[in-house]
């Protein structure tokens, strides 16, 4: 079991809020960033796709407006990189990062593959 946790947060998402939940339940109190008010920067974010071994088209939320609004549908990694960053809630979640690695929560019961 890892002993610690950071979680990429939105507590208005079910998702997320059950990925926190098996994450406490597993005996981890993470350390939880709500990051539409506290946004990674562009190398964490970057770190964070990588490490999970996601591309940025596989970690943006299509459905949110802005996505539309921006045109991104074509846009290439460096755009998509961009815009998540000046706009994260296009950032899909949660990520988590533990000493066993990083993924991202969807469905929520892949947190366990990192605990």
């Amino acid at each position: 079991m890892t002993s610690s946790a950071t979680i990429y947060h939105n507590p208005r998402c079910n998702t997320s809020r059950t990925a926190l939940k098996l994450i406490e339940e597993a005996g981890v109190t993470p350390r939880v960033i709500r990051y539409l008010e506290s946004p990674p920067t562009e190398d964490e974010l970057r770190t964070l796709l990588t490490d999970a071994g996601l591309e940025p088209r596989q970690a943006i939320r299509t459905r949110e407006s802005v996505y539309k609004e921006l045109e991104l549908a074509d846009a290439d990694a460096d755009t998509l990189i961009a815009a998540m960053i000046q706009h994260p809630i296009l950032i899909e979640r949660p990520i988590v990062v533990t000493d066993k690695g990083t993924v991202l929560a969807r469905p929520a019961d892949r947190v366990r593959t990192v605990l």
